[in-house]
This record gives structure tokens, sequence and C-alpha cells, in this order.
């Protein structure tokens, strides 16, 4: 008999089954000891014919648990493998997209490394801010240099002034002042980049809860 159910039925019962299994697994008991002249097993305080009727049981119905969380894992998975979602960025199968969404967070085989647009991100950040600092302090430390140029050359009276050597000065400044090499405009693709991630991350979230929602799946 052939059972048709949403995907969304298929994830909750695969959840509950993951429990079950282990909840079964953990509470049975499979062997036991007895003495020959006691007619009960030492732990679970039945005859040895009940007791090996309830690990036969158990053994089934973990095996039938099993089963069934196969089933319906198979099932989910072959449907994920060909129905599609469309997002602003591309269309994708259910499959590719939960794997896309997993590696974007960090989350699939690869952890963190796979993280491509956020370690990209903060890759970019780091440059910035650190060449940033770095052309400040500099630019700091110039702007000291200059006005030590500026003393030495006015004298303690600065009401005298000679503004040929200044000139010099303000060639010094201009020639060593450190620059900004940004070809990307670093700061607003960091802004571009936390955007897109964040809002690809969501149209993904939204497009595979309408799927599982609306997919229905068959299971043998």
């Amino acid at each position: 008999m052939i059972e048709k159910m949403l995907i969304t039925q298929a994830l909750d019962e695969r959840d509950l089954l993951v429990k079950k299994i282990a909840d079964k697994i953990d509470r049975a008991s499979f062997v036991d000891t007895v003495k020959p002249n006691e007619e009960k097993v030492f732990d679970r305080r039945v005859t040895r014919e009940e007791f090996s009727k309830q690990a036969l049981a158990s053994w089934q119905q973990i095996q039938d648990l099993i089963t069934r969380f196969q089933k319906i894992d198979a099932a989910i998975i072959r449907s994920n493998a060909v129905t599609k979602i469309v997002t602003s960025f591309g269309e994708f199968t259910v499959a590719g997209a939960i794997s896309l969404r997993s590696r974007m967070r960090g989350c699939g085989s690869y952890d963190t490394d796979a993280q491509f647009e956020e370690n990209l991100r903060q890759k970019l950040k780091k440059d910035y801010d650190t060449r940033v600092q770095q052309s400040e302090l500099k630019n700091r430390q110039l702007q000291a240099t200059a006005e030590n140029m500026r003393l030495s050359i006015l004298g303690k009276d600065s009401k005298v002034r000679d503004d040929k050597p200044l000139e010099v000065v303000e060639a010094y400044v201009r020639e060593n002042t450190t620059e900004l090499v940004d070809p990307l405009d670093a700061k607003k693709k960091i802004e571009e980049l936390a955007e897109k991630n964040a809002a690809f991350l969501k149209e993904l979230d939204t497009q595979i809860k309408v799927s599982n929602a609306t997919t229905f799946i068959e299971i043998e």
C-alpha cells in the first residue's frame, strides 16, 4: 500500500522516529543472566521464556522503526533531488538549496572553510580596516613631522614668515601622505555583501519551507 504525505509531515515523522528509535534501543534488554536453580533472569526479573519473547519483540520493533525511517528518508531525498525552487538569485533543486544554505552558514561538510561569501566579506573588511588605521597613523605621524619642520623654519617667532621654505614643507606633506588603494570601493562592497548574503539566506529559507509545505511524497 502506497502512503502519501507532505514533506513537512515526513520531516516531522522522521525527527520523531530518531527519538523513538534511540529510546527503544536505550530501553531494550537483549542479554541477561540466570542460574539453573532460579526461574527468573537476574536483571529483568522475568522467566527465561518471557525475557526471550521481550528481547525478540524489542529487536523487531527497532528494525521496523529503522525500516520506516529509511523509507521516509529515501523519499525525502528523492523528492529534494528533483523538486525545484526559484529565487531572485537563480533556480535550484531543493537538495541544492539545502546544501547551499548549509554551506553559507558554515554547517556543511567543510565547516566554516566553505563559508565563502562571509569569509570573503570578513577578509575585505579586515583589509579595509587595517589599511585605514595604518594610513591614519602614518598621516598623523607625518603631520607631527611637518609641524616640527614648520617650527624649525619659523623659529620661535611665529610672526616671521617665509613662504618659500614653508612651501617645501607642504610639498613634503603632499608627497608623503598615505592614501588608500581601494579599487573595489571596499566599504560599499562590504555592506553589499552583508545585505546580499542575508537576503539570499532568508529567501532560501522561505522557498524551502514553501516547497516542503506543498510537495507530496509517496512511501511504500
